[in-house]
């Protein structure tokens, strides 16, 4: 894993540095103090998920969670986003307890970035399919190319996609899920934004400048505002609805009490720009 090694943001597609290894660190990406962009470079292997690049973008991602950093960019190098796990390395030592280990490790992956506070962007061009469209439909936002392709295939070569089914049948309605991992057919970005699974599309060459005006409209906001927003977010799913609303109301309650939302509001009632305390913003 190589910290601050340079990228450029204005790519259409993550190009891999010299000698960097299988998970390239940029901080400040796009011009953005608080970004960091973390890129898959397994270009060759179209960035499939080996047990290598799975620990370095799990221990990156816990090292990010206890950081200021305000948005994280999950990009990939080469001609593709994500082809899933390295069926290769899968295959070379069939076993339970292997397979078992594996998946629980990529499991833990994929949780981590959803318990993390920062809203994390998927930035997808070329092919995500299996576990990759799983790292897709995982992060809390997704920005794709407009010729990008999504799959769950794994049914196909006899393997149900059971781990990507978890967040797909989350993000997508349960019919439009189901269609995707019983048939293992690819949808295009269009279908992908129109079913949940994407945010945003744009022309491959516009990407980053898509991808760019979205984290610096979260940056914008205030930390506290957004951390909390989205631990929110994400425990209310999982409760009943009054069990919800009490949750929201406690939440809600005590970010009305941080600095930055007191200056918030008093700038509303002041009709003024906000000036966000500076461990708010």
């Amino acid at each position: 894993m190589d910290a601050n090694q340079p990228l450029s943001s204005s790519s259409s597609s993550s190009t891999p540095a010299s000698g960097a290894g299988v998970l390239i660190v940029e901080h400040g990406a796009y011009g953005l103090p608080g970004v960091v962009r973390l890129t898959l470079n397994r270009p060759d292997a179209f960035n499939a998920l080996s047990e290598q690049l799975i620990a370095e973008l799990h221990a990156a991602l816990r090292t990010i969670e206890k950081s200021d950093t305000r948005v994280v960019v999950i990009a990939a190098a080469g001609r593709a986003f994500c082809a899933g796990h390295d069926l290769k390395e899968m295959r070379a030592a069939p076993s339970l307890e292997y397979y078992r280990a594996l998946f629980a490790r990529c499991s833990e992956l994929m949780m981590t970035i959803q318990r993390m506070p920062q809203p994390v962007i998927a930035r997808v061009h070329g092919m995500a399919t299996a576990a990759g469209c799983q790292l897709v439909a995982m992060c809390d936002l997704a920005v794709a190319a407009d010729t990008a392709r999504f799959a769950v295939s794994g049914i196909n070569y006899g393997l149900f996609c059971a781990t990507p089914a978890v967040p797909l049948s989350r993000n997508l309605s349960r019919k439009a899920a189901f269609e995707m991992l019983m048939t293992g057919d690819f949808i295009d970005a269009a279908q992908a934004r129109e079913k949940g699974l994407v945010n945003r599309m744009a022309p491959l060459d516009a990407l980053d400048a898509e991808i760019a005006e979205l984290a610096s409209s979260i940056c914008a906001k205030p930390a506290a505002a957004v951390r909390a927003g989205k631990t929110l977010f994400y425990r209310q799913l999982e409760l009943d609805i009054e069990a919800a609303y009490q949750l929201a109301a406690q939440t809600i309650a005590c970010n009305a009490m941080d600095e930055a939302a007191l200056e918030g509001i008093q700038a509303f009632i002041e009709k003024r720009k906000p000036s966000w305390p500076t461990n708010g913003a």
